[in-house]
């Protein structure tokens, strides 16, 4: 008898495929092949299923060590981890990303393995996407476990590059890891055999040939070294996918209006036409478990459902502002939470960042503070903070914004109105990750949209050398959220750090910044109240920056599974 493929597979997949004639696991080769469409179709839709589950841990190894979220408090759950970089090796968030990225691995390897390529422009499509599929998780598993790319990609370790399962199942004996470099031809590999196979414009909510494009151009920007010491060849290979996206002319920016509510469209609204690639979920599938404890449900209670206990980091919110208040479109994503009377009328107050300090005098971290707004005879403002009277100064009405003495220093804050605070943070709700379809917490995770192709355009420009193309990209995305708010002029002086904020501004809450830091070879400092540890700095030569494999994982591998140290 024929081999029973993908054996390893959980019964769980088979809900998704949508799988009513047969068990999942009955699929032989012989009936693979006697009906090839139907049951490539069954078997790919296994793994665009498996991403949804995927795509939850992805998302929070790759925002949570960044700047643009805080916590309220510390957490016993398993992701505290990636927030507080205490990894550690029995992590049971980590084993359901390593263990869903191989079984995505094992199923497309499996479906490449069977069907040979040629026989219709049908079936080499979802060759195709099985390849993205394959190429794509290789360099998601490499960005969490595997160093940077600049810091020695032909020694550090990458993952195991396990195509498929071997043959002979009883004397099993998988390859340890294998380097980054390796890993990333793999990776790029799969995806330009992808591209090449792939013909049908299918919508945002499958693998198409620009979404492999889109995943190549991020790819090379990633091994694109830094600002300071650039590989030319990746970042012209970065360059040229880039403009491969662009120039298919499938895809378009949102307008200023449409992008503020980005978080509502499903990836193959008709309405938007910048999502490249997605994890479509729908809400028959998601259900009220996913609602609080997926990513949107952690930061913000929408419509009576979520726990709302991560919130937009006093880091991100600055970033904000820098464009004047609220005159940025990205301001769309940030709800904060008032507190109203029973008239549903607001009190201003006066709210500011300032040095949390040990007995001591050693600072420890900052804290926020907020006080109803008083009025002295003359118009000015001031606040009481434990019945001392403290006066503000004005450094920019227009915008509201203050200067307040307070204890021995000078900070800024802003005049704004009281806010619900948990503990002693104020809840600044994030909602990217909410509301498609209006419905509270649904939301499919982005994996490539057009406005990401054109910061890497940015970035990639600035490496070369070529500041005017990179500010005409940059003021694409820059323009498109702050009216009039282009740069007038990019130099080698002020250009890593304008595409670099800029970047942060847009793909935020997307699973980018935890990477975006340290693939630059830069330092991740996140001065700003919460329980992360705001004074310790995590540079991208530390140990912290790759994930621990789960022991689990090394424990039951057949073979040797290097950890890292």
């Amino acid at each position: 008898m024929k081999k029973i493929f993908i054996l390893i597979l959980s019964v769980s997949f088979l809900i998704s495929c949508e799988l009513d004639r047969e068990p999942f696991n009955s699929y032989t080769e012989d009936k693979i092949l006697a009906d090839k469409e139907a049951s490539v179709d069954v078997l790919l839709n296994g793994c665009y299923a498996q991403l949804k589950g995927w795509s939850d841990i992805m998302h929070r190894i790759g925002e949570y060590p960044g700047d643009n979220i805080m916590i309220r408090g510390t957490s016993t759950d398993s992701f505290y981890s990636f927030i507080s970089y205490q990894h550690i090796p029995n992590n049971d968030r980590l084993s359901v990303f390593w263990n869903n990225s191989y079984k995505i691995i094992s199923q497309s390897s499996d479906l490449i393995k069977i069907i040979k390529e040629g026989e219709s422009s049908q079936i080499d499509q979802k060759l195709g996407e099985a390849y993205y599929l394959r190429g794509m998780i290789y360099f998601y598993l490499s960005r969490a476990y595997g160093r940077p790319y600049y810091d020695s990609p032909e020694s550090n370790l990458g993952v195991p590059v396990v195509n498929g399962m071997p043959d002979d199942i009883d004397n099993l004996q998988l390859p340890d890891r294998a380097t980054v470099k390796a890993t990333y031809e793999q990776a790029i590999s799969d995806l330009k055999k992808g591209e090449a196979l792939m013909t049908e414009n299918r919508n945002a909510a499958y693998a198409t040939k620009e979404a492999a494009q889109a995943m190549l151009s991020r790819i090379y920007l990633y091994m694109s070294g830094t600002y300071a010491n650039p590989n030319q060849q990746y970042v012209d290979l970065s360059i040229e996918y880039s403009n491969k996206v662009i120039s298919s002319g499938r895809y378009n920016l949102l307008s200023r209006s449409d992008f503020m509510k980005y978080n509502t469209y499903a990836p193959d609204d008709a309405a938007q036409k910048e999502t490249i690639f997605a994890v479509k979920r729908v809400a028959s599938e998601f259900s009220g478990f996913d609602h609080f404890y997926g990513i949107g449900g952690m930061y913000a209670n929408i419509q009576g459902q979520g726990w709302g206990e991560m919130y937009a980091s006093g880091e991100y919110l600055d970033l904000l502002r820098k464009a004047g208040k609220k005159n940025d479109a990205r301001w769309a994503f940030i709800d904060p939470q008032y507190v109203t009377n029973s008239a549903n009328n607001k009190t201003q107050a006066f709210r500011f960042i300032y040095d949390l300090k040990d007995n001591g005098g050693v600072q420890i971290g900052f804290n926020y503070l907020q006080q109803p707004l008083e009025t002295n005879s003359d118009g000015s403002f001031f606040i009481t903070i434990s019945n001392v009277k403290y006066n503000l100064t004005v450094v920019d009405a227009a915008e509201n914004k203050y200067s307040i003495n307070y204890q021995g220093k000078t900070y800024v804050g802003e005049k704004d109105f009281m806010m619900l605070l948990n503990r002693v943070y104020p809840m600044y709700y994030i909602t990217k990750a909410s509301l498609q379809n209006n419905d509270s917490h649904l939301n499919s995770p982005i994996i490539s949209r057009l406005g990401e192709i054109y910061m890497n355009l940015a970035e990639a420009y600035a490496k070369k050398g070529d500041y005017q193309n990179a500010k005409i990209n940059l003021n694409l995305i820059r323009e498109r959220s702050i009216i009039g708010g282009g740069y007038t002029a990019l130099t080698a002086t002020n250009a890593s750090t304008l595409i670099d904020e800029e970047r942060q501004l847009e793909l935020a809450f997307e699973a980018h910044r935890g990477y975006d830091v340290y693939r630059n070879g830069q330092t991740m400092t996140r001065r700003y109240p919460g329980p992360h540890t705001p004074m310790v700095d995590y540079p991208a030569t530390s140990l912290r920056v790759v994930q621990y494999i789960p022991q689990s994982e090394i424990n039951a591998y057949p073979g040797t599974l290097t950890q890292n140290p």
